[in-house]
């Protein structure tokens, strides 16, 4: 398997494509010059030396050096090895609510900004464990299972906002209910399951019947209480910028609020831990804490490609075509010549 590391340098065979155009009008205007200047036979007379194959070898080989620094540049990646790693550690489902209140701006930039910030600062800290993401509004859908994979969650992570879901709501309760099928049953590795929300318009399955299924399951649930006590309003933004603020039915502008006691209640009935999100080290450092203390478990073994650079190579056909290029002067070889392989035979 080949992968890509650069693959925005491809474009720098256009320029090889434009040098090709160039040399081959440059051939045409010389044949043409040439034939007005005198006949074919009379410039072999004159420039007795002159090797047409040899100018167009020479532009092949031009060509090959530019494509291979190209190539290198690029740096392609070979999986050449297979080796099996053994991890130790817990499975963490980091579920992100993205209902239209996580737009609020009661803290900078938004809520939603700073709960994705927190996932990423977290999933930094973790190392052998197993992750996955859930983002849930009016119901929960899943985004990237669990994996050991630290680089597809940062990508999904960034693709995470409010209008994947259309419908309004938290559905914490749906959430709980996803997120448990997660984890494998009869895996003995410690789960867990941290919800991230501001605690608003809850609605959707019963909670309390999502928390008792997790609890049964060997679910831990931890919560991450996003935004402030005094709330804000909710932008409704257009490019970037902000056109009106979100309405009730009644004309008036709608303040949302964190809501504590219900994140607070969910965590101690599912024997978890609520963090109150103000500080982002304050709550990495406390939930990297509490998760130490949970007993780890050895992953089954992984297989893992191990992608090693390829464009020493590249660079190093590209130096030996340029010493060729060197060496290759533009006028006929005196050995060639004396084969006389082309030439007819005059006793024949």
């Amino acid at each position: 398997m080949i992968v890509w590391d650069e693959p925005t340098y491809f474009y720098l065979f256009g320029l090889l494509v434009l040098a090709a155009l160039v040399f081959f009008w440059h051939q045409w205007w010389q044949v043409k010059t040439q034939k007005a200047f005198s006949k074919w036979g009379d410039l072999d007379r004159l420039s007795p030396g002159r090797s047409g194959l040899k100018v167009r070898l020479k532009a092949l080989v031009f060509a090959l050096i530019v494509s291979c620094l190209v190539i290198a540049l690029v740096n392609p990646k070979a999986g050449i090895a297979r080796k099996k790693v053994q991890r130790e550690g817990i499975d963490l489902v980091f579920a992100i609510d993205v209902s239209k209140s996580m737009l609020c701006e009661d803290v900078a930039p938004n809520r939603l900004d700073r709960a994705k910030h927190l996932v990423e600062q977290i999933t930094q800290q973790l190392a052998g464990d197993r992750i996955g993401i859930i983002a849930y509004a009016a119901w929960a859908v899943p985004q990237l299972p669990i994996t050991t994979d630290y680089g597809a969650a940062q990508l999904f992570l960034s693709s995470i906002n409010t209008d994947m879901i259309s419908s309004q709501g938290t559905a914490l309760g749906e959430a709980i209910e996803l997120a448990s099928g997660y984890f494998i049953a009869e895996d003995p590795t410690s789960k867990v399951l941290l919800l991230i929300s501001d605690g608003e318009d809850h609605e959707g399955i019963d909670v309390a019947e999502a928390v008792a299924q997790a609890k049964e399951a060997g679910v831990r649930i931890f919560t991450v209480g996003v935004g402030t006590e005094k709330g804000g309003p909710i932008p409704i933004k257009e490019r970037g910028i902000t056109q009106q603020l979100k309405k009730d039915e009644n004309g008036e502008v709608v303040i949302t609020r964190r809501n504590e006691l219900l994140l607070k209640d969910l965590a101690e009935q599912a024997g978890g831990q609520y963090y109150a999100f103000d500080q982002t080290e304050t709550v990495v450092n406390a939930l990297m804490e509490d998760l130490g203390q949970l007993d780890k478990t050895t992953f089954a073994a992984e297989e893992f490609s191990d992608f090693e650079d390829q464009f020493g190579w590249f660079v190093g056909i590209g130096l030996i075509l340029m010493m060729l290029d060197v060496l290759l002067l533009e006028r006929k070889t005196p050995w060639w010549q004396k084969l006389k392989l082309f030439e007819p035979n005059k006793n024949a």
